[in-house]
């Protein structure tokens, strides 16, 4: 099986990011999913699993899905609660959008960094990404007001990223991954502008991106 190996893993630790994967985590999953994928259990991800017969290698280009972005569920009641400026609808759907742009930009920069051809046609040679950002958690989402107002955090916060891989023509699954990112709490209370939290996101993005064309470059060697 030419997929998933040790070696095709996210990068955890990227400046201040940690993806959080406990070490009992994978011990509590099943060998193989209601749809017929296989537990890859010496990846590095939080969890993978993938189609036993799947060659990864015979892809050339990629056919990139935009991204979609959830929110972690109740957050935007949990930010308005208390005292200061309140989180609008209007601000989810920027955020939202923001991180969905982001995500599409650095994954399109680094696969074709790497030689990858992006494509918007299927094709015998192209593989269709999916992917999904859920459980997004702004700590301190800056958003404008009548008055000015500083967020603080000690962490910038976390996101879970569920990719899924599928044959462009035929649309089979190949396989399917999972990978939370939290940014580190640094012990101190820090000032979080819409800036400073798009380094952050962007940082933990593009481990991600990085990871999976290292993921494809082993495939086709």
């Amino acid at each position: 099986m030419k997929f998933f190996k040790p070696t095709l893993t996210i990068i955890f630790l990227v400046t201040g990011l940690l993806a959080l994967t406990p070490a009992w985590a994978k011990k509590d999953l099943p060998a193989v999913n209601d749809e017929g994928m296989e537990l890859v259990k010496d990846s590095e991800l939080a969890t993978v699993y993938a189609d036993p017969g799947a060659d990864l290698g015979i892809y050339k280009r990629i056919l990139l899905e935009d991204a979609t972005v959830a929110f972690k569920k109740n957050w935007q009641r949990d930010q308005n609660r208390g005292y200061g400026l309140k989180v609008r609808n209007s601000d989810m759907e920027r955020i939202t959008e923001d991180v969905a742009t982001l995500f599409n930009e650095i994954f399109t920069e680094q696969l074709t960094k790497g030689g990858y051809e992006i494509t918007t046609e299927p094709g015998p040679d192209v593989l269709t990404i999916k992917p999904a950002i859920v459980d997004l958690d702004v700590y301190a989402p800056d958003v404008s007001g009548a008055s000015f107002t500083r967020s603080y955090s000690e962490s910038a916060g976390e996101m879970t990223l569920n990719l899924e891989l599928f044959d462009s023509l035929t649309g089979d699954k190949i396989a399917k991954a999972t990978d939370r990112k939290r940014d580190w709490d640094k012990g101190y209370l820090e000032w979080r502008t819409r800036v400073s939290n798009r380094a952050d996101a962007t940082r933990a993005i593009r481990s991600w991106a990085k990871a999976f064309t290292s993921l494809l470059d082993e495939a086709k060697s």
